[in-house]
């Protein structure tokens, strides 16, 4: 748990995994998720830092259970940030926000088989439909950090 000494404010430590898939013709699409739990819109999976658990290891774990689907490669950046959440929510007590690291996430295209207390649907889309989609800013910034590297592979 990241803390605001400062402010005695705490912050959720996290990962990001921007999902995508690559077509037979090498054409790519991004994975999001319908978020229906503490506020409703589009978002990649994203999820908490267990104790003990590497980064790497925790979005492997958050892209498998938000999305069921079978991992193929994971790239970690050096991406961060954080935000604060718009309201206190109750199954975080003391917690203010979020802070993420941002990780790329290559997956077998298939129907994700969600979390229904935490998503209420999905797509697959393009890079600019997924751009359209995305509800918050700093999920748009990561999937243009992913979209780059991987159009200059």
């Amino acid at each position: 748990m990241k803390e605001d000494k400062e402010n005695n404010k705490k912050y959720r430590k996290a990962i990001f995994g921007v999902v995508y898939s690559k077509n037979s013709y090498g054409k790519i699409e991004y994975l999001i998720l319908k978020r229906k739990k503490h506020w409703r819109g589009w978002e990649f999976p994203k999820g908490k830092i267990e104790k003990n658990e590497t980064k790497r290891i925790a979005a492997r774990r958050e892209v498998k259970e938000e999305t069921g689907l079978k991992i193929l490669k994971i790239k970690h950046f050096k991406e961060e940030g954080n935000y604060i959440y718009k309201k206190i929510l109750w199954d975080r007590p003391g917690i203010i926000g979020l802070t993420y690291e941002l990780f790329a996430v290559e997956v077998k295209k298939d129907k994700p088989k969600l979390d229904p207390i935490e998503h209420n649907g999905y797509e697959w889309i393009s890079f600019k439909d997924t751009h359209k989609k995305l509800t918050w800013p700093n999920q748009k910034r990561c999937l243009k950090i992913v979209n780059k590297w991987l159009n200059e592979r």
